[in-house]
């Protein structure tokens, strides 16, 4: 009849609420939540650790080289001592090789695997979520965390994790190679070292917060887009698009500014960092050249020292842009435990009932209250109660937000009520597996849902073990299959995303055949077909009154043949029933119903 009442959400608002109110960490502890990803895999964990343990002790080796290489080599003037330094220097340039590509290969490994493990876990908290989550909640936002903030993810763990981790040992092994080497000059460092590591942890935070920044507008950039190319025919049909380009241009600017700004602080960062660690290298260089020249140290020595103070000075260099990283991940990993700490709405209870067997189909809802979360000042449904005997088939009609897509949603327990219950063949709904009350229950959309798949694979979405034949079968009974035959390869023709291949009434004859597929005890009908033309019509209304037989059908109704086949009709006005009753009898009784009929039930085509 009406347009279903609105849903749950605002536009924009509630979103930009939840994030400003989003938890903003200041320490990579988020990170170290995800430890447990990593259980599953401790061999290759083992490995990759025993890789970069002989790489960084290769890496530390080369500096005795050099040492060798100048004092018994150059300083001796001896040939054969410097063929054999040359040589073992070679070996472990061989051994810092091959443990590296070990590290590299068993790290980017456990990176890809954890995050493709990740990925599944938040996809299947997401299809968990009830829709009241996703009716405050941007897809687009949601989708970003699912995406960018994994792959974000999969460059730390497979490859920034494992730098800051050799550099680290490359770090801690440099300095006491140093204090072995010479304590004087290393004193020197380990003084100027304070210096370096100030800037880190300033600058480190400005970076995290940026980073957090960043990542949410890119959000909201993908949350735009997607609207847009969603209602695109809405888009071009109101001539629309040059100011949505530049609403989308503004959100793109507001994404890039934030990451310039966040660019730029850690552009400032790896430039104090290094300015501060080479100029403490040429310190040490000076003071070392004048401790050679008085004899306080060999040049071999001088060497093996300037070494490893390069080495550690890149470490802290490298150390700086990988904490950057970290503290970017740090972020995105804030965002995913957020998303994997939201618990559903609707669970099934811990000792779940069980549904009587054969299902019957009686549906009541007794004395039923609902407030949206959203709406909590105006009921949705007030006081409602209503049954309907197995195989009754009962309309609902009403004004645009009367509450009649409210009771086929309580019904099917995307929400629960405020007050009062909703039973099923006896059994609260509250107390049974939601799994199990959906598997009775068969729903038609007045907007059915195709997805990006064969038409086959549309229908058997029902049913999924449901066999060809039965597929088939269902598609006659739509008065699918006529069209489906002669599509290029036949139930087997990719639709198209959201099935654009299709027209609005095979749409429809295709979500109906997906009902039937799964062969309910109960249907919830939203006007089936006002979508389809006068003879497809007629067509699936036989098949939905064989479906139908002996089954319990509600029916949101939209047009004049729907009310007079049904045996009941509930007049519904703000979420309560003002009457009920057959056709011709509220006709009688004048009032809602009357009005209503005349002004909007309709007997053309949809």
């Amino acid at each position: 009849m009406a347009i279903s009442e609105p849903s749950a959400g605002g536009v924009g608002a509630a979103p930009a609420a939840q994030a400003a109110e989003r938890p903003r960490g200041r320490s990579l502890r988020s990170l170290l939540a995800l430890l447990s990803y990593l259980g599953p895999y401790r061999l290759r964990l083992l490995g990759a650790t025993i890789a970069l343990l002989v790489s960084s002790a290769s890496v530390l080796m080369l500096g005795q080289g050099v040492r060798r290489l100048v004092d018994d080599g150059l300083s001796a003037a001896d040939s054969g001592q410097l063929d054999r330094t040359v040589s073992v220097l070679m070996a472990i340039v061989a051994v810092m090789a091959a443990s590296t590509y070990g590290r590299f290969y068993l790290v980017s490994w456990i990176g890809e695997r954890v995050v493709a493990d990740l990925r599944i876990a938040v996809f299947g908290r997401i299809i968990s979520l009830s829709p009241a989550y996703f009716e405050v909640t941007k897809t687009g936002e949601v989708l970003s965390r699912l995406t960018t903030d994994t792959t974000l993810l999969q460059t730390v763990i497979g490859s920034s994790v494992s730098l800051a981790l050799r550099n680290a040992l490359i770090l801690v092994g440099g300095l006491v190679m140093m204090v072995v080497t010479s304590a004087k000059l290393a004193g020197l460092v380990l003084i100027i070292v304070p210096v370096v590591v100030v800037p880190i942890l300033f600058f480190g935070r400005r970076v995290r917060a940026l980073s957090r920044r960043s990542q949410d507008r890119v959000a909201d950039v993908g949350a735009y887009a997607e609207e847009m190319i969603n209602a695109i025919r809405t888009v071009q049909a109101f001539t629309h698009e040059s100011i949505d380009r530049a609403r989308f241009a503004g959100r793109v600017g507001q994404s890039f500014d934030t990451a310039v700004a966040r660019i730029r602080v850690r552009a400032l960062l790896t430039a104090v960092v290094m300015l501060l660690a080479f100029g403490a290298i040429a310190l040490v260089l000076w003071v070392g050249g004048y401790d050679a020249i008085a004899g306080q140290m060999t040049g071999g020595e001088l060497s093996a020292f300037i070494f490893y103070a390069v080495l550690t000075a890149f470490a802290v260099g490298t150390l700086s842009e990988v904490y950057g990283d970290l503290q970017r991940a740090a972020g995105a990993a804030e965002r995913l435990l957020e998303l994997l700490a939201t618990a559903p709405e609707i669970t099934a209870p811990a000792q779940p009932l069980s549904f009587p067997a054969p299902p019957r189909g009686q549906v009541e809802l007794d004395r039923v209250s609902f407030f949206y979360p959203s709406r909590p000042e105006r009921p949705a449904l007030a006081d409602f109660s209503l049954t309907v005997a197995p195989g009754e088939t009962v309309a609902l009609v009403g004004p645009s937000g009367a509450g009649k897509t409210t009771v086929f949603q309580l019904l099917l327990r995307f929400y629960d009520p405020t007050r009062g219950s909703v039973r099923v063949d006896g059994v609260d709904i509250a107390a049974v597996d939601p799994a199990d009350l959906r598997k009775r229950i068969g729903f038609v959309a007045q907007d059915p849902v195709i997805f990006g798949a064969s038409a086959a694979d549309n229908i058997r979405y029902g049913r999924p073990e449901a066999s060809d034949r039965e597929v088939r079968a269902a598609a006659e009974a739509a008065a699918a299959a006529e069209f489906l035959d002669l599509l290029p390869e036949g139930f087997d023709t990719f639709l198209g995303e959201k099935g654009v291949r299709l027209s609005g009434g095979q749409r429809q004859r295709l979500a109906i055949a997906r009902a039937i597929l799964r062969n309910p005890a109960i249907l919830l009908l939203d006007e089936a077909t006002s979508a389809l033309d006068a003879q497809s019509e007629r067509a699936v209304q036989r098949a939905l009154e064989r479906l139908a037989a002996g089954r319990t059908t509600l029916v949101i109704a939209h047009r004049l043949a729907t009310v007079l086949r049904a045996e009941r009709i509930i007049v519904m006005a703000e979420g309560r029933i003002v009457a009920q009753g057959r056709h011709h009898e509220l006709i009688r009784e004048g009032g809602l119903y009357a009005r209503l009929a005349a002004l909007q039930f309709t007997d053309r085509p949809g």
